[in-house]
């Protein structure tokens, strides 16, 4: 029977162990030794060959749901505490899976899925929201390079409610950007990110504070209570946390201006 090796992570505070599938190098800031009893488990499974073109993959435990991307499988229990993923035809597909069931642990612990950067600046945490190809990444650059800032995350953040106020955290998961630190900052401004030829900033509120960040905000419809549960975490945010639009030009100044602003309001 061959081997299979089997990695623990913790990630915010959920714990996790990851049998078999493709390597995750940017998950290794996220290992650790070893769990005796993680959150879930994640198996991906291997066929054997049996004949006349037939292969069969073992099953474990009480699977009770499949989910589907495209031609990928994964079958799960009804708490999300283990998962099997049958054979991947694109091993992309991975990150999906390994997101879904996070996230429908992380609903439970007030935990939001942003699409978002998340720098850290003088003990910090500004989130960048917007759109794919908005600019999240290269602002988060800008801060690093004119302002030394530290960039936790390039694209997908998450926070965090906790009984001291909002955290921000890297995780692995990071869409195309190189960043994915291990760490986490308290959580001072939401800045909701737009293209303009002139650097603008203001101060958002009521319905349009609530359009702009939710949109950003990934949703876990497929665990039970997890769209509800995440609904009354993005409430409490949104009272606690400033939100702002900044249209800018990406450069010095857009980062002038926003440092002005936090300075005045003492979030940094």
């Amino acid at each position: 029977m061959r081997h299979i090796k089997i990695v623990y992570y913790y990630i915010i505070n959920i714990s996790c162990s990851i049998s078999g599938g493709p390597p995750r190098p940017f998950w290794r800031a996220f290992e650790v030794p070893s769990l005796e009893e993680p959150d879930f488990s994640v198996t991906f499974l291997s066929p054997s060959f049996i004949g006349h073109g037939l292969e069969e993959i073992p099953l474990t435990g009480q699977p009770s749901r499949c989910y589907r991307h495209g031609q990928e499988l994964m079958l799960v229990n009804r708490d999300w505490s283990a998962a099997q993923i049958l054979p991947l035809h694109k091993p992309e597909m991975a990150e999906t899976f390994l997101t879904q069931v996070f996230d429908a642990h992380a609903a439970r612990r007030e935990m939001l899925h942003i699409h978002c950067a998340v720098i850290r600046y003088k003990g910090a945490g500004v989130l960048f929201l917007g759109p794919s190809g908005i600019g999240k990444t290269t602002q988060a650059e800008r801060w690093r390079d004119f302002r030394s800032a530290a960039i936790l995350n390039g694209d997908m953040g998450y926070v965090q409610r906790t009984k001291n106020g909002f955290l921000a955290w890297g995780t692995p998961w990071h869409g195309s950007s190189p960043y994915c630190e291990n760490e986490s900052v308290p959580l001072k401004a939401l800045v909701v990110l737009k293209q303009a030829p002139e650097n603008t900033l203001r101060e958002l509120s009521g319905y349009e504070k609530v359009r702009e960040v939710s949109g950003s905000v990934f949703y876990p419809n497929w665990a039970e209570d997890g769209v509800e549960l995440c609904l009354g975490t993005l409430d409490s945010l949104l009272k606690e946390i400033p939100v702002y639009r900044l249209d800018n030009r990406a450069d010095e100044g857009a980062v002038a201006l926003l440092e002005n602003e936090l300075e005045r309001r003492l979030l940094i």
